[in-house]
């Protein structure tokens, strides 16, 4: 199989079925006992261990941070192997706690302990990016978290993901989760036989055998859902409110729109507050407090996502918000249904086109004797990061 250059593959399948061990293998954690791993045109058995493992990213549950070591020290520590200045190392530290949505400020000089379990998987992303690797390696990195905390990690690697193009491989037992991260999915079956290996909507579309639909299960319909993303539906938007302005002031707006809340973002356009009218007309001044449980989706999480959001919070709206949690509107619960009756009526009407599901360029498998030569593989990947 290849992994293309700035692609993110999921590897699912049952428990033992050979989908850490594949990915260990990439970066020599476990040696190949026969056959060929390439990364760009490299044999990884023909390099040094450890300059390839300084070369590519790896995040494993719960983060793995050195709990002695500050939140700073963690994500410092490849680029000090590396050779490089004090100053340089700060500023990448800094840079990487942003792009995670860390303020620096508050988390550079904290211990792991002092970090909640979402705060010490983010700063685990951020040492795996420390050094720019072109690839990074992902063993369930959001499995010990709790459910809305980890669809806030999935949006973050997906806003992550469109600034960076990294090529990323990750391991999960959530085949939702390989649905909603993955340009292509890979399907293992015992014995590390690969079923399909192919994109989410050819799989959901074309199961390739009895196994892949048996391991989908029933609700491949419903799956399909979970290829929509807020991104692709309309939002609405919000009157805006700042810390400091006089609620009176908010109110008007509010009222004049025609709208049932306001939306109050600080400096950087980061959602803080979602205030009713009544509310509104309780405060004199607006605070700059942040609502823990306030809705929050990110503009590439899925529609499913987003329904769960608003009905955890028993709210009828989700704040969308994109690149480093910048504001970008609003999704309510009308919108999504529509989007997905919409859905529902493009799927009934693609139902008799010829079937898709088939791999073509990027796949091929061939029953070889062991040892031999990898087939030839075209038309995919060219780039830095490319794996075979």
């Amino acid at each position: 199989m290849e992994i293309p250059a700035g692609k993110i593959v999921m590897f699912v399948g049952p428990s033992g079925c050979g989908k850490t061990t594949t990915l260990k293998m990439i970066n020599r954690l476990i040696e190949p006992s026969e056959g060929r791993i390439v990364v760009d045109g490299d044999d990884v058995t023909d390099m040094n261990s450890d300059t390839l493992r300084r070369g590519i990213g790896y995040v494993i549950q719960a983060g793995g941070l050195f709990p002695h070591m500050t939140v700073a020290t963690n994500i410092g520590i490849v680029p000090k192997m590396l050779g490089w200045d004090k100053a340089r190392i700060a500023a990448r530290v800094d840079e990487l706690l942003e792009l995670v949505s860390l303020d620096p400020a508050l988390y550079r000089d904290r211990y792991p302990k002092e970090l909640s379990g979402g705060q010490q998987q983010r700063v685990g992303v951020a040492r795996a990016l420390a050094a720019d690797p072109p690839i990074l390696l992902m063993d369930e990195p959001f499995g010990a978290v709790d459910p809305i905390t980890r669809l806030r990690l999935q949006d973050e690697l997906i806003n992550i993901q469109e600034e960076l193009q990294k090529t990323i491989v990750c391991v999960t037992h959530d085949f939702d989760e390989a649905v909603k991260l993955g340009d292509w999915i890979a399907i293992f079956n015992e014995g590390a036989q690969l079923e399909q290996y192919d994109t989410p909507e050819r799989i959901l579309g074309d199961p390739a055998n009895e196994f892949v639909e048996n391991f989908i299960g029933s609700g491949a319909g419903l799956k399909q859902l979970t290829l929509t993303r807020v991104a692709d539906v309309g939002l609405r938007a919000a009157v805006v409110g700042n810390p400091g302005e006089r609620a009176a002031d908010v109110l008007a707006r509010v009222v004049e729109a025609g709208h049932g809340h306001a939306v109050i973002i600080d400096e950087r356009r980061r959602p803080l507050q979602r205030l009713s009218r009544r509310e509104l007309g309780r405060l004199q001044v607006i605070s700059d407090i942040p609502d823990p449980k306030l809705p929050v989706v990110g503009i590439r999480a899925t529609l499913n996502d987003a329904l769960d959001t608003m009905l955890v919070s028993s709210a009828g709206a989700a704040l969308v918000t994109g690149r480093r949690d910048m504001f970008k509107g609003v999704v309510d619960v009308q919108t999504v249904m529509d989007a997905i009756t919409r859905s529902q009526a493009a799927a009934g009407l693609d139902s008799d086109q010829a079937p898709v599901g088939l791999n073509t360029g990027l796949f091929q498998a061939q029953a070889s004797a062991a040892g031999s030569d990898p087939s030839e593989i075209e038309g995919s990947g060219d780039g830095a990061g490319a794996v075979q």
